[in-house]
């Protein structure tokens, strides 16, 4: 095993720079080999050979969390399976599936499979090697073409629980070793499965963070359950409440699937919140903030993914929610290119169903999608790379030779509409290796928050876990790298723009542009107009000429302000409790190498930084 991965960072160094940079400090070398090692296998014909389907069919969707009882029909391909070859059952691995199991009939997973052919000619052994899958051994003959297995999991009276998340299409995996050799391949025709969120346990409300005088803008009102699904509908009308906003209805009725969208024109300057209300729920929304010439946010999640790599839902589903539930302005769907079941830079129909799906949702100055994907490297650290040109682009995969350091990658990016950005690159499950140093215009801006937590320094609230020293972004910005600073979500819940709903952080981009298209957004991540945050719409407006100026607007009180300058806060204020603040601050001009940046933190958490001001 250890061949192919000395070959591969060997092949990776020879086309990079002299002398070869290291791998990320905590590069998965074995994660590799095994990738290496699948990907490289010989397929025998009859591997991933067969169908399955559920029969009886279900009746209808199924609520997540829910416990259900699967009964698959597995058929063999035209070529059979051998004696000694295998049927795997695999529910997703991701999101609360009860993994399939043997020992304990009462308890929930439990799981039978039944050779369905005539006259016993087959005999099998069914195991649960490493505890998420079943496999069913031909030990004695094998399946001829059209011959049949049952499975049924969650055969006992607890049944198997199903995803925690909602989505449609939710695949029940199977895979078929043909020859027995140890090499799968998964089926293409898998049973599939709609599941739907439970009854509304909240209300979510957005509005537009900024707006002049007489714009019209819009409110979006959304039920969801526990977890942040929606698509259930709510039986009462939502009340919506807030006596400076003219024209506001005193309350909505919302779609079926639990949405709804207010429609109005803000006449005075202020700061507003609306607040929405059922006889069970209420909630507040994100400030407002109407001044004449105040600069246009728009709300992106650039980084989250689908059940097509390691997360929850289809494409469809993932912009739906972001469109009609977490109300962005911009998002992108950036899934894995070889990490999941099955692998994106090995099936061009799930590429082309992320370019179509993005493609239809695309809207220009009403909701824009950007198409991506994610650079996965073990070796140097987690990309996604988004596409902003009308010609889209192709998966550039960390497993090929060809693209498989940052340089090679950026080399083939050259010249496009398209820009990388390194996330939970301080740790989590592998830090950026920061030797390959990113060109400005190729890698603009930086991740520095999502679901992983915080990569901007050790002293950052919800700091991300399994941190390297010094791997956090304010180290390698000491060390001369210039990066404006955005969050996103990272997201496998099917929730872009609301992933800290369900996680202890999230992330979100706020981007200064006037003009809501795939342009205007490229021309602003490249002139570093972001800022981060780790979920909430903070309003947040940062001025530096002779002297340093913030301004913020809150969804909690804030708890302090801290000015950043040269690899340390210099300087914490108090917000004592405050929503609305601003201040001025006198400093000395920056030197050369010297930056600074501002980072609010309010009381439940929630904080913004800005983008950093660098020495000219």
């Amino acid at each position: 095993m250890r061949v192919h991965v000395l070959s591969l960072v060997v092949a990776s160094a020879a086309c990079a720079t002299d002398p070869p940079p290291k791998l990320s400090s905590d590069a998965k070398t074995e994660t590799v080999e095994a990738l290496i090692l699948d990907r490289d296998a010989r397929r025998d014909p009859r591997d991933g050979g067969g169908r399955a389907w559920l029969e009886p069919l279900l009746e209808g969707p199924i609520r997540v969390g829910s416990r259900q009882r699967f009964e698959i029909l597995f058929e063999a391909g035209p070529l059979g399976i051998a004696e000694g070859g295998v049927v795997i059952l695999q529910p997703s691995p991701f999101w609360g599936w009860d993994p399939p199991q043997l020992d304990q009939s009462e308890a929930p997973g439990y799981s039978e499979v039944v050779a369905l052919v005539e006259a016993s000619t087959v005999e099998i052994e069914v195991s649960t090697p490493t505890g998420e899958f079943l496999a069913a051994r031909m030990v004695k003959g094998g399946l001829r073409a059209g011959e049949r297995l049952k499975f049924v999991y969650g055969a006992g009276p607890a049944g198997a629980r199903v995803d925690r998340y909602a989505e449609s299409g939710a695949p029940i995996w199977l895979a078929v070793d043909g020859d027995g050799d140890g090499v799968r391949a998964w089926i293409d025709e898998v049973p599939v499965v709609d599941v739907v969120s439970a009854p509304p346990a909240q209300l979510w409300v957005t509005i537009p963070t900024t707006a002049e005088p007489g714009d019209r803008i819009a409110i979006t009102i959304a039920a969801l359950d526990p977890l942040g699904n929606a698509g259930s509908s709510l039986d009462e009308p939502v009340v919506v409440e807030h006596p400076g906003i003219v024209g506001l209805p005193q309350s909505i009725e919302l779609s079926p699937r639990g949405t709804g969208r207010i429609e109005l024109v803000v006449s005075e300057p202020g700061v507003y919140r609306v607040r929405a209300s059922t006889n069970a729920f209420a909630a507040e929304s994100n400030p407002l903030v109407v001044r004449s010439g105040v600069p246009r946010i728009l709300w992106g999640d650039l980084h989250g993914h689908s059940q097509l790599s390691d997360g929850t839902g289809s494409p469809d589903d993932y912009f739906w929610y972001a469109r009609d539930v977490a109300a962005l302005d911009v998002v992108s769907l950036t899934d894995h290119d070889h990490w999941g079941i099955r692998f994106l830079d090995e099936s061009p129909e799930m590429w082309q169903s992320i370019r179509e799906a993005a493609t239809r949702y695309d809207a220009a100055e009403k909701f824009v999608t950007i198409l991506g994907y994610e650079w996965t490297s073990w070796l140097h650290g987690h990309r996604h790379v988004l596409f902003f040109g009308e010609e889209g682009g192709e998966v550039l995969s960390a497993m090929d030779e060809a693209y498989q350091t940052p340089a090679l990658l950026w080399e083939a990016l050259a010249g496009r509409e398209a820009v990388t950005m390194a996330h939970h690159s301080a740790g989590g499950p592998v830090s950026t290796n920061w030797s390959y140093v990113p060109d400005p215009q190729m890698e603009p801006v930086t991740e520095i928050v999502s679901v992983h937590g915080s990569s901007e320094a050790e002293d950052a609230p919800r700091s991300i876990y399994s941190p390297v020293a010094g791997n956090f972004v304010r180290d390698v910005l000491d060390r001369g790298m210039q990066f404006g600073f955005i969050g996103s979500g990272d997201g496998h819940d099917g929730h872009p723009g609301l992933a800290h709903l369900g996680a202890p952080s999230g992330g979100l981009a706020a981007i200064f542009s006037e003009e809501l298209s795939r342009d205007g957004v490229l021309d602003a991540l490249r002139a570093r107009r972001v800022y981060a945050t780790n979920g909430p719409r903070i309003w947040l407006r940062v001025w530096l000429e002779e002297e340093l100026r913030f301004a913020v607007a809150g969804t909690a009180p804030i708890e302090r302000a801290d000015i950043v300058r040269r690899g340390r806060p210099i300087l914490s204020l108090a917000g004592t409790g405050r929503r609305e603040w601003s201040e001025t601050i006198a400093m000395d001009p920056l030197e050369p190498g010297d930056y600074v940046y501002v980072r609010i933190i309010q009381e439940d958490g929630g904080a913004a930084w800005s983008s950093p001001f660098f020495a000219e």
